[in-house]
């Protein structure tokens, strides 16, 4: 009996660390798109007197436009690792690690003063009439971003290193010898997330069907 429970505790961390990885991704791509909205600077240009100062807002989408794609880019990775299966996990891992690294920097380029140019786009703001301009930076959001691009990188680079070991989807997705053919990736990701609803793991097998008396 100890052979079957020594191998339980291996593929048991597997599906830890697949499930780990993929509410990582959903984490740092849920927290990356609501950064996006926000005002991430406030931006005062001072002009020629008479004319008054000209004011205006920076959201995450005008100073940091990859936050958003990065968002998207991870919430599509966390359906494909429930999809994909061995190198293909260690590929989706390096982009989510790409994904948290566009993240960083650009919390941190934003974070170090480097919206000039966002602030310069605004309304009012550029010009010959213009003396000076301030940019009072929001730091909450591109810290944000911040944290959710280290959290991706690790994810990712958990998955890169380490998903082609784990786990493949239960049987139930797959295909059944002489009935129907095999699923495709998108069928098989929607059949997980449908899954995970009920309340299943979609990694683990289906159970073995039950046999009658004499058979």
């Amino acid at each position: 009996m100890s052979a079957p429970d020594g191998a339980a505790a291996p593929d048991g961390r597997a599906r830890r660390e697949l499930a780990s990885v993929v509410g990582g991704a959903v984490l740092a791509g849920a927290l990356a798109l609501s950064a996006t909205g926000q005002r991430w600077a406030d931006v005062t240009a001072q002009r020629r007197a008479p004319l008054p100062p000209v004011t205006g807002t920076l959201t995450g989408g005008d100073a940091a436009p990859l936050v958003a794609a990065a968002g998207l880019v991870l919430l599509a990775a966390a359906v494909a690792l429930l999809a994909v299966r061995g190198a293909g996990r260690a590929v989706v891992g390096l982009l989510m690690a790409v994904a948290g690294g566009a993240l960083l920097w650009s919390g941190v380029r934003v974070l170090t003063g480097g919206v000039a140019d966002a602030a310069a786009d605004l309304p009012g703001v550029g010009g010959t009439g213009v003396t000076g301009t301030t940019v009072d930076v929001a730091a909450a959001w591109p810290v944000l971003a911040v944290v959710a691009g280290l959290l991706a990188v690790a994810a990712g680079l958990l998955a890169a290193v380490r998903g082609s070991s784990w786990p493949a989807m239960g049987r139930r997705y797959e295909r059944t010898p002489g009935t129907a053919p095999a699923r495709s990736a998108e069928q098989r990701a929607d059949d997980a997330w449908k899954a995970l609803d009920r309340g299943e793991d979609p990694t683990e097998p289906p159970p073995a069907p039950r046999t009658g008396p004499g058979r």
